[in-house]
């Protein structure tokens, strides 16, 4: 996965980038639409563990430093959120007797800085199915993701932004008994996770 982020994001930033990195500043009013490069990696992944990640924003420029956007995004994932970077990140002992497939609607504000970078906050409500390995349905949940995201926009009309960010889910509820156990060994938290954004200004 990171191969195909590493190949995605050269590609968007041959295709995307601006002469000047500081032109983030929209017109007020204006509206952008925009996605995330995990959703290019969702389309050629071929291993049994596929994220099935999409994602579509709809947003507006407040101001020249101030934007709020619409975040339609689903994905699925096999093991819980909270696994730190490591050997137990990749391990198949520490996943779910099954999967989870979520699927939400949320709202993000991003606030510019000087010289391009910005920060932003996300929240997140989903709703939760959570699948047997057979992928069966066996149960159905609730969870609120909230992130903390930093990041540096590059273009004019298309755009780049490349980001680090801190997630947190202080809701998770519904969890089967057998995956509840797993998720219980970890924290409900996950620090650096790298995101790759790309839109274009309407």
């Amino acid at each position: 996965m990171k191969k195909l982020l590493c190949r995605y994001g050269g590609l968007l930033t041959l295709t995307f980038l601006g002469p000047t990195p500081n032109t983030y500043a929209g017109a007020e009013g204006a509206m952008f639409i925009g996605s995330s490069a995990f959703t290019l990696v969702t389309a050629t992944d071929t291993s049994d563990r596929n994220p099935e990640f999409h994602q579509f924003n709809l947003g507006l420029r407040l101001t020249p430093k101030d934007s709020l956007s619409l975040e339609k995004i689903s994905w699925r994932y096999y093991a819980p959120l909270g696994i730190p970077y490591g050997s137990a990140k990749s391990s198949k002992a520490e996943e779910y007797p099954g999967s989870v497939r979520s699927d939400g609607l949320g709202l993000a504000y991003q606030r510019f800085s000087d010289g391009g970078f910005y920060s932003a906050l996300h929240a997140l409500p989903l709703d939760q199915t959570f699948l047997d390995q057979n992928g069966n349905k066996i149960g159905t949940g609730k969870q609120l993701f909230l992130t903390l995201r930093f990041g540096y926009h590059f273009g004019k009309r298309f755009f780049l932004e490349p980001s680090i960010a801190f997630t947190h889910w202080p809701v998770n509820e519904g969890l089967p008994a057998s995956f509840q156990a797993k998720e219980d060994q970890w924290p409900k938290y996950f620090l650096f996770e790298p995101g790759l954004h790309f839109g274009v200004n309407l």
